[in-house]
């Protein structure tokens, strides 16, 4: 990055929080009015593109996560065995004996009701019972779908505005030819 400005740097930097090169050229300093294409003309500088591939490129290596990592992570997820999490009598196991995939993240919270019968000095508990609150696994389905190229998740984007647009365009050229 030595061949970028103070403020280049800065945006690069700033860009790397968020991916939002709007955003980062605010916050590096450039006018919020003209920020947008600030953003994009400075992404489009091959000194600035380089500079932000290569502090990503840095980052995915630092963190050991890439697109093969995420894939991974979120199959196993996907076909993670709730079985697992109980004995063989049925009974849900410690959460410091589940499996290390279910406990980071899969399982948004246990509910725990103690039963009771009787009342007062009599009351005996009879029982516990545990609810476990799972996280949207269908997401997770969702995502490797889309990943794979899976066309039934695909987004479907309506673009307005082109005739517009189109309009506009031929009598720039009509101005300018």
């Amino acid at each position: 990055m030595s061949e970028l400005t103070p403020k280049q740097r800065l945006f690069v930097a700033e860009y790397l929080k968020d991916l939002n090169a709007t955003q980062a050229a605010i916050r590096a300093g450039y006018s919020e009015r003209t920020a947008n294409e600030q953003g994009a003309r400075l992404l489009a500088k091959v000194s600035v593109r380089q500079a932000v591939d290569i502090a990503l490129a840095q980052r995915v290596d630092d963190v050991k996560i890439d697109a093969a990592w995420v894939l991974k992570r979120l199959a196993d997820e996907a076909t993670a065995d709730i079985a697992d999490l109980y004995d063989e009598r049925g009974e849900l196991l410690p959460v410091q004996d589940w499996p290390l995939i279910w406990r980071q993240g899969l399982v948004q919270g246990i509910d725990v009701e103690e039963l009771f019968e009787g009342k007062g000095k009599d009351r005996v508990k009879i029982g516990t019972v545990r609810k476990i609150r799972l996280d949207n696994r269908v997401k997770r389905l969702e995502l490797i779908g889309k990943h794979i190229g899976v066309n039934a998740f695909q987004e479907q984007v309506k673009v307005t505005g082109l005739d517009e647009l189109a309009d506009r365009l031929a009598r720039a050229s009509k101005r300018n030819g």
